[in-house]
C-alpha cells in the first residue's frame, strides 16, 4: 500500500482520476465505459476506473501526487501494446492504463504553472483532460512515445484554464497575446516597464509587432476592480471607479442628442415609406411593422403571386429605404 508524505499508509479508497465538471465532452464521448458518473465533492468531478490497477486517493492532494508517483512507467513495449489494443479493439481497459501511469508528467508539468497563483489540483485536473485527449488521438505506428506526444495537449489545456481564470476580464484573445501572456514575465529581466529596446528584443524573439509587447505589458500590470468597490469602511484604500466615473447616459444634453436622433430617423423613415408604391408599403408593414407579422406565403395568397415574388418585392423595397435613410 502506497504511503503518505508523512509515512502513515494510506486508506484504501476509490480509484479516481480528478477532472473538472466542465471537461471537453469530446474527451468523455472517447471514454463512454470510464465515466461512471459524476459526484460533487468540492466542486471536482471523479472519473472513476478499474480498482486492480491503482489506489489514487481523491480526499488530499498530497496523497494523491504520492499515490500517482507509485504506478509504474510503461516500457516502450507495453505501451506500444496497449496502444494498438485501443486502437484496434478500442481497449478500455488499456486506455486505462495508458492514462493512469502518465499522471505524473501531468503533475510534473501542471507544478510549472504554479506562478499564476491558480490551485494545484485544478492545473492536475486540466491536464488530465489533455492527457486524455493525448490517448484519443495517439498513434503508436508513428515511433513516438506517448509522453512526448501528450506534452502539447496537457500544456494546451492549462494554457486554456490560466487564460481563462488567471483575471476575470480575459486578458490574451489572439494568437500574439496569448504567446506574449506565457513568455512575457520570463523575458523581463529586471523590474518596472520595457524600455525600447527590450520592446524591440522581445518582439523579434517571439515574432509579434512591438504595439502588441505593449499593450500585453500594461494588461498584465492591472488589476481586477470592482466597478462598485467592497464592502470595507477603510478610507485609504482605492476609491471604486463608481464614484467618480459619470454616468453619460443622464445628462441633458446627451438625452436631448439621443431624443433629437429617434425623431429624426422616425420622421426620416415615414417619408421614405410614403415614396414606395401602395404594394411595397403593405409588404413592408405587413413584414416589419405590423404587431402580428405575415409570411411570404400569406402575402403572396393576398397578392395572388408566388412568395419568391414578395421576396424580391421586399428585397427592392428594402434597398429603396435604405438609399432614403442614408442621404
Amino acid at each position: 500500500m502506497a504511503g503518505s508524505p508523512s509515512g502513515a499508509p494510506l486508506a484504501p479508497v476509490e480509484l479516481s482520476v480528478s477532472l473538472p465538471i466542465s471537461m471537453r465532452m469530446s474527451a468523455v464521448a472517447f471514454f463512454p465505459g470510464l465515466v461512471l458518473g459524476y459526484f460533487p465533492r468540492k466542486l471536482l468531478g471523479y472519473w472513476h476506473m478499474n480498482k486492480d490497477l491503482a489506489l489514487l486517493p481523491t480526499g488530499n492532494i498530497d496523497a494523491y501526487i504520492n499515490a500517482a508517483y507509485q504506478i509504474p512507467v510503461l516500457t516502450p513495449e507495453e505501451e506500444r501494446s496497449l496502444a494498438l489494443r485501443l486502437r484496434d479493439h478500442n481497449d478500455m481497459a488499456a486506455a486505462q492504463r495508458l492514462v493512469l501511469s502518465h499522471l505524473r508528467f501531468v503533475i510534473r508539468i501542471a507544478r510549472g504553472y504554479l506562478g499564476y497563483g491558480l490551485p494545484l489540483p485544478d492545473l492536475i485536473q486540466e491536464g488530465s483532460v489533455g492527457l486524455m485527449k493525448a490517448v484519443r488521438r495517439f498513434e503508436p505506428d508513428v515511433g513516438v512515445r506517448l509522453v512526448s506526444f501528450a506534452v502539447h495537449w496537457i500544456r494546451a489545456e492549462i494554457h486554456e484554464y490560466i487564460l481563462r481564470n488567471w483575471r476575470i476580464v480575459k486578458v490574451a484573445t489572439t494568437k500574439a497575446q496569448r504567446k506574449l501572456f506565457f513568455n512575457l514575465r520570463s523575458a523581463k529581466k529586471r523590474l518596472g516597464w520595457f524600455s525600447r529596446e527590450e520592446v524591440l528584443g522581445v518582439a523579434e524573439e517571439l515574432g509579434v509587432k512591438p504595439e502588441t509587447v505593449l499593450e500585453m505589458e500594461a494588461r498584465l500590470a492591472n488589476q481586477d476592480l470592482a466597478f462598485d468597490g467592497d464592502d470595507s469602511d477603510d478610507d485609504e484604500g482605492p476609491a471604486a471607479p463608481s464614484t467618480y466615473l459619470p454616468d453619460m447616459r443622464m445628462e441633458p444634453a446627451t438625452q436631448l442628442e439621443r431624443e433629437d436622433t429617434a425623431t429624426d430617423r422616425r420622421e426620416r423613415l415615414f417619408a421614405a415609406l410614403e415614396g414606395l408604391d401602395d404594394r411595397s408599403k403593405i409588404i413592408l408593414q405587413a413584414r416589419w411593422l405590423a404587431e402580428k407579422k405575415q409570411t411570404l406565403h400569406e402575402l403572396a395568397q393576398q397578392f395572388n403571386v408566388s412568395a419568391e415574388r414578395i421576396r424580391q418585392i421586399e428585397k427592392n423595397a428594402m434597398r429603396k429605404l435604405r438609399v432614403q435613410l442614408e442621404v
